[in-house]
């Protein structure tokens, strides 16, 4: 199995924190966010991990690699050949320029280098390797109000996805899918597909969004509390949380 970073965008909401440093590597609780996201998924049990960055970002990621213990699973960087946010990628894009550089064939993790889990992750890679069908974590938002930013969803008894919406102007549900995903290596060409096919290649739920019709995708229900780090509010809060841990 595989894991996937990704960490290309610019954090422009950010500034000036992330100006010149990548959001993944600012500290929370005292380690760089990008420790905590690969300690979280360390059940996983990896063969290989890549971070997918810019052009800009790519030297900072790079030395943060060369830093890690020898005993961790090594990091691939890799460059996505982007400069600018006007020449990005975007998120889906990030992940089919991985699969073609980095000829990937196998079982695929992928999660947001801005996605925080307080909660233990030791059951994702279990019940992944069970389904052997794609799996989105899902976080109950709690507030209907909040559900314009995210996206809602809707589940069979099974967990299986019957309704996805992203962005959604008027939810009847508080439960939404994060960043973190499981995508088994025979849909891997589905993703290929999907950007070939010229459909958005940005917001990574836009592919759940367009895969659930065409093949079963289940949900799992991540532990605990989840960040999305995009501002310096949820910034603070997550530090504040994960010093006490």
């Amino acid at each position: 199995m595989k894991l996937l970073v990704i960490a290309a965008g610019y954090a422009t909401r950010l500034y000036p924190l992330t100006l010149n440093r990548p959001k993944a590597l600012l500290p929370v609780g005292g380690l760089p966010m990008l420790d905590r996201v690969l300690g979280s998924l360390a059940s996983v049990e990896p063969d290989e991990i890549y971070v997918v960055t810019n052009s800009k970002f790519a030297p900072h990621f790079r030395e943060w690699a060369a830093s890690r213990p020898s005993s961790h699973t090594a990091v691939r960087v890799v460059d996505d050949g982007t400069a600018s946010e006007r020449d990005k990628l975007g998120a889906i894009g990030d992940i089919a320029f991985v699969l073609e550089h980095a000829h990937v064939d196998d079982d695929l993790v992928v999660v947001a280098g801005d996605n925080l889990f307080s909660g233990d992750l030791a059951e994702f890679g279990a019940f992944c390797r069970e389904r052997n069908a794609p799996v989105v974590g899902v976080y109950d938002v709690g507030d209907l109000e909040q559900m314009s930013k995210y996206n809602a969803i809707e589940i069979d008894g099974k967990g299986r996805i019957t309704y996805f919406e992203e962005k959604p102007r008027q939810a009847t549900s508080t439960l939404t899918g994060i960043a973190l995903y499981f995508y088994p290596r025979q849909v891997l060409p589905l993703i290929r597909q999907y950007v070939s096919d010229g459909n958005n290649p940005d917001q990574p739920g836009r592919l759940v969004e367009w895969l659930y019709p065409r093949t079963d995708v289940f949900t799992w229900r991540v532990p605990g509390d989840w960040y999305d780090i995009g501002s310096e509010a949820t910034l603070r809060q997550a530090d504040l949380e994960f010093s006490q841990i």
